[in-house]
């Protein structure tokens, strides 16, 4: 059913049928959702195309290159510090210091990868738009010096955001919660931003955001748990860009700004 539709029921439900009115209401939130996530179905199918290829390959490698020298840098580190004079217990140190390594890298790993994602967006972005909306005109971009201050602010917040959520890892149940909402706010504000800036000046993109809120913080945890998928993750930045491509592309224009869209 389309969201047209569905707004039309709402209004003829009006204030007196409560039932009917939260009944539309559960349909639109699942057809939202269900674009959301066929978004992401088309990005992984943007895998296959041709033009697509080469950033396959470049998110392939820097992936893997991030995955190494955070493995490499936090093991230095931490086999660098003695914590205990005792044999045995720096042994036994050294062991949780092991899995606290793959803690760390874990936790970073988003933040390190999706920093360095503006390298190859405008490709994805533009191989994307050629596939699946011929005719648009050309977008805009972003220079490159404004794409590396806006990849290293980024980098700065996530990686403070990650580091002072360490301490719920004694809590399991709660650690899962809290690392994907706040990496999937912060994932989906960055990757909307980076795709919508494209072709929406400052103003629009923040009344956008503004009207998307809710869909833009969904995909953003999408991308949070791609991220965190071994392999898959070595995949999620080019994902992650193709189907924000598509999500902007189905909002900017409904989205008015001074009483104009921002088509």
């Amino acid at each position: 059913m389309k969201s047209g539709a569905l707004d039309g029921w709402k209004g003829l439900a009006g204030p007196g049928s409560g039932a009917l009115g939260l009944l539309v209401s559960s349909v639109q939130r699942k057809t939202r959702s269900i674009k959301v996530i066929f978004a992401f179905v088309k990005g992984v199918d943007q895998l296959s195309d041709v033009a697509t290829r080469r950033y396959v390959w470049m998110s392939l490698g820097l992936a893997a290159t991030v995955f190494v020298v955070l493995w490499s840098g936090v093991g230095f580190l931490l086999g660098q510090t003695a914590f205990f004079e005792a044999g045995w217990q720096e042994t036994v140190a050294d062991l949780l210091g092991g899995l606290l390594v793959g803690a760390l890298t874990w936790v970073l790993f988003p933040a390190v990868i999706s920093a360095f994602v503006g390298l190859f967006l405008d490709g994805v972005a533009d191989a994307v738009e050629a596939r699946h909306y011929p005719g648009i005109e050309p977008a805009s971009g972003q220079s490159i010096g404004k794409a590396a201050v806006t990849a290293v602010k980024f980098l700065a917040v996530m990686a403070v955001f990650n580091l002072l959520m360490l301490p719920f890892l004694i809590v399991p149940p709660l650690f899962p919660f809290v690392f994907y909402t706040v990496n999937g706010y912060l994932l989906g504000r960055e990757y909307f931003e980076l795709v919508a800036h494209r072709r929406l000046d400052g103003e629009q993109v923040r009344a956008l955001r503004r009207a998307r809120s809710g869909r833009v913080f969904g995909a953003g945890v999408i991308i949070a748990f791609l991220l965190t998928v071994p392999l898959i993750n070595l995949l999620a930045p080019v994902v992650g860009t193709a189907a924000m491509v598509h999500l902007v592309e189905a909002w900017r224009s409904r989205v008015p700004v001074d009483g104009k869209t921002a088509a």
